[in-house]
């Protein structure tokens, strides 16, 4: 168990908040569990809009680390490269836990969000990305995990990849599909891809699909 008491000061967003005064004031954190993720418990007070600062405070926070996710894309086939395996957290939807996803991974100690999708496309897709373009990086569920995805659209070539992919040490059971963009577009408008990484980015590349074919065609 771990407590501990801390200040955190705040970054100006608004004059209603002094600048010499804490934003948020944590009184007790507790580790309720650690193991491959970690699950804390914090009593806190924090500032209002009014300038007064809240009654105390019990919130619930699951750290999991820090994750990247790319979505492959061939300009010239204008195909992408979609996931499909099992998710725990999808058991009790409609369509099943088997869910449609882009490369994804957790980002290690010394590792760039950069790296993790290079290293992650070989081991999930068994495919080469020859350049990044990055889309955003956003809280994945802010109201209980501190985690954020820092997403992007990769370069691949799409001919030969397919099958089973993944490394049996992480029990990975990964089906590579490459798929036309219009029909992963269709599959987003009808709700087939309902996980929030390839839902922004498919949508991402839906605008920036003819500056991408433009500028990774005409690359070498």
């Amino acid at each position: 168990m771990i407590r501990r008491q801390e200040e955190y000061r705040e970054s100006a967003v608004s004059g209603s908040r002094g600048p010499d005064r804490p934003s948020v004031e944590i009184i007790e954190r507790e580790v309720e569990f650690e193991g491959f993720f970690r699950l804390e418990r914090y009593r806190l007070r924090h500032r209002l809009f009014d300038g007064s600062m809240s009654p105390v405070i019990e919130r619930e926070l699951f750290e999991r680390g820090h994750a990247a996710a790319l979505l492959p894309y061939d300009p010239v086939r204008d195909t992408v490269v979609l996931l499909e395996q099992f998710r725990i957290g999808a058991l009790e939807m409609p369509g099943g836990p088997w869910l449609l996803e882009a490369v994804a991974g957790i980002i290690e100690p010394g590792e760039s969000a950069e790296d993790v999708v290079r290293r992650e496309s070989q081991e999930e897709a068994g495919c080469t990305v020859t350049d990044l373009e990055p889309i955003c990086r956003y809280l994945v569920s802010p109201g209980g995990t501190s985690e954020t995805l820092t997403l992007f659209c990769g370069r691949v070539d799409s001919r030969d990849l397919g099958g089973i992919h993944g490394l049996e040490s992480e029990n990975e059971d990964i089906r590579v599909s490459v798929v036309p963009l219009d029909q992963a577009l269709a599959w987003l408008e009808e709700g087939v891809i309902n996980s929030a990484g390839p839902i922004i980015a498919l949508q991402w590349l839906r605008l920036n699909r003819q500056r991408l074919q433009r500028l990774w065609c005409a690359a070498p």
